[in-house]
């Protein structure tokens, strides 16, 4: 079906910067929309931002001003550039890809998820 491959997370001080990246792969008709969710332990994952293929982006408010998703819809590629890091931004980061993919016949719809990508903030 289809696969999303997350990289650029790590270990940064508050106040610092990281991208991320999420390229999908396989047999892609279409994409509606991409995004980036995180968790916690514990916790649910949560909404951090999100990217129709028309441009339209979502954010969480905790994250409003500091983040900024992009994307390559010719690549089929997600970016989340996050400055401004605080310490309670540190989790584990996960991409979505939500569309239609070439499944038989007829193309299907899929929701896709990454591996996770962990972010860790240190004070």
């Amino acid at each position: 079906q289809v696969q999303l491959v997350e990289s650029g997370g790590g270990l940064v001080q508050a106040g610092g910067s990281l991208r991320l990246s999420c390229a999908a792969s396989g047999s892609i008709r279409s994409i509606r929309a991409m995004g980036w969710y995180r968790q916690t332990p514990g916790k649910q994952r949560e909404l951090v931002a999100v990217i129709t293929s028309g441009g339209t982006t979502t954010y969480a408010d905790s994250v409003k001003g500091r983040f900024t998703i992009s994307a390559n819809n010719a690549k089929n590629t997600v970016y989340l550039q996050m400055n401004s890091l605080k310490p309670e931004d540190t989790a584990v980061y996960y991409c979505n890809a939500d569309g239609r993919y070439y499944g038989g016949y007829y193309s299907q719809d899929f929701n896709s998820w990454g591996q996770g990508t962990q972010v860790t903030v240190s004070s």
